[in-house]
């Protein structure tokens, strides 16, 4: 059975080896064993917290295979950005210049640096391992973390965002970058995205322009890119898109990938989970598949099955097994959401 719980401390070895093969782009995991331990320890710290108000916590969840008891992915949320550190964003913009004197109007696209998403939840740290990018477990993993936003609507920003990886190549190189390391930062993307990783950002106010840039006086590489997701991204783009999310016009300050945005409760997977009443018995057979998880926050627990749900019954039959998966006993609840 594939489980998806809260990281612990004893899951550190199974973070390092996943940040390793994340490889460049994947700023959330940064190859660094005392931010990644720090991590661990901010999540194990969010769960057993009470929340009143979403603040700066973060909950980091591992995908465990229980018959290997290894761990073969990861998920996450952020439930406020940017209340501790800066969290940058490029606005597109147009301005409009014209002249009635000699008859010329033309509108600029401009990028302006700015902090608009503070306070908005995350979705982030998405990463399963190779061997297990099948049988829909990608998208389980991806989509129970709407299980979770709709259990605990409470504990995050009011507005959901994904930033999507952008265009770079095999080495990590990103063209829209290019420009910003010519005029501006003077160090290389990978050096700037893992500084960015490892939440010292102090450079970039330092020394990122401070007035809006003209798209157009960009390289033509870089335009290019601006809004596009790198190749590996776009499964995961389209899965938001029909989910709800847009691009309203954000896009990342390194390498011009596009930030989607959703308001929480108008994400279609937390409209559409159902919270059911558990009875343990033998399950019928079913051909619908569906993503579950019990109610609870610190021992929270999702998974995917085939299961027969039916739309006038507010009950469903888990078998025993299953029910142990997920920590959940006859006559409790657990929220299910189809794949």
């Amino acid at each position: 059975m594939l489980i998806i719980r809260p990281i612990r401390a004893s899951d550190f070895d199974a973070l390092y080896r996943i940040a390793v093969e994340s490889g460049h782009g994947f700023t959330s995991l940064p190859v660094n064993e005392d931010l990644l331990r720090r991590k661990i320890a901010r999540s194990e710290a969010s769960f057993q917290k009470v929340v009143e108000t979403p603040y700066d916590e973060g909950y980091l969840m591992v995908l465990e295979d229980t018959q290997t008891q290894e761990v073969v992915g990861t998920c996450a949320l952020e439930a406020a950005v940017g209340m501790e550190d800066a969290f940058y964003h490029y606005r597109l913009g147009t301005e409009v210049y014209h002249s009635q004197q000699i008859n010329v109007r033309n509108e600029v696209e401009t990028l302006t640096l700015c902090h608009d998403y503070t306070g908005a939840a995350e979705l982030c740290t998405l990463f399963l391992r190779g061997a297990y990018r099948k049988d829909n477990n990608g998208r389980m993993l991806s989509r129970s973390r709407f299980l979770f936003l709709a259990q605990h609507a409470n504990r995050f920003g009011e507005t959901v965002i994904a930033e999507m990886r952008g265009v770079s190549d095999e080495n990590g190189n990103s063209p829209f970058y290019g420009w910003l390391q010519k005029h501006f930062l003077g160090i290389d993307f990978v050096e700037a995205d893992y500084l960015s990783g490892l939440g010292r950002k102090a450079f970039m106010a330092e020394m990122m322009p401070r007035n809006p840039v003209y798209v157009c006086l960009l390289p033509e590489e870089a335009q290019k890119v601006i809004g596009e997701v790198h190749t590996n991204t776009r499964p995961a783009l389209s899965l938001l898109r029909a989910e709800g999310f847009r691009c309203r016009g954000y896009v990342d300050i390194f390498d011009g990938g596009p930030t989607v945005e959703c308001n929480l409760q108008d994400i279609r997977g937390v409209r559409e989970s159902r919270l059911l009443t558990v009875r343990i018995g033998e399950m019928p057979a079913s051909d619908d598949s569906f993503i579950l998880s019990n109610t609870q926050l610190v021992d929270y627990r999702a998974t995917s099955v085939e299961l027969m749900v039916s739309s006038d019954s507010d009950e469903v039959i888990l078998s025993p097994e299953l029910a142990a998966g997920l920590l959940v006993s006859d006559g409790e609840q657990v929220r299910v959401l189809a794949i």
